[in-house]
């Protein structure tokens, strides 16, 4: 198994909202998702606009690959939490650098998808994109531990120190209900 790898190519990139990855503060984040325009055709997105999320995989571009984090480890660093191994964590340090995020669909524009609350920054590049279906959510109860809620409070806060990032060429009061 470990002999095995795969090519894969970006499907679209992030541009705008953040510049830089930070542990909290991504809600009210704006950025488009623009579609490789060589790839793929206008009618790829036909049918997006009727959904009210996105579940988006991508690359964490701007970690060191030489510095995977295999092993256990305190989330974040932090040794009030425990130790847990990386598939217990959400760390970007992994093997593959892989992202997953669940983000709120703005709206469709030919082949820029305006989203809010995707927690990756300019430039990253998308792998896939999918559109949210309530089926495919947690069936029965969740669990989680305690230190997760507490490490993840403020993670889709707004940035009290500025005004939400905009999207280009996206009005503040633009959205979607």
């Amino acid at each position: 198994m470990s002999g095995q790898s795969f090519d894969v190519a970006p499907v679209a990139h992030v541009v705008g909202g953040r510049v830089e990855p930070t542990d909290d503060y991504w809600g009210g984040t704006r950025a488009v998702i623009r579609i490789d325009s060589e790839a793929f055709p206008p009618e790829a997105t036909v049918g997006l606009s009727e959904f009210s999320h996105l579940e988006v995989v991508f690359r964490f571009h701007l970690t060191d690959p030489a510095r995977p984090h295999p092993g256990i480890g305190y989330p974040r660093n932090n040794p009030d939490w425990p130790l847990v191994g990386v598939f217990a964590q959400r760390n970007i340090r992994r093997r593959n650098l892989l992202g997953v995020s669940r983000c709120r669909l703005l709206r469709v524009d030919g082949l820029d998808l305006h989203v809010e609350d995707l927690d990756a920054v300019d430039g990253t590049p998308v792998l896939d994109i999918k559109p949210w279906l309530a089926t495919f959510a947690p069936r029965g109860r969740t669990r989680e531990p305690a230190w997760s809620g507490d490490m993840l409070r403020d993670y889709f806060t707004p940035d009290p120190g500025q005004a939400p990032a905009q999207a280009p060429d996206e009005a503040p009061d633009e959205q979607r209900d």
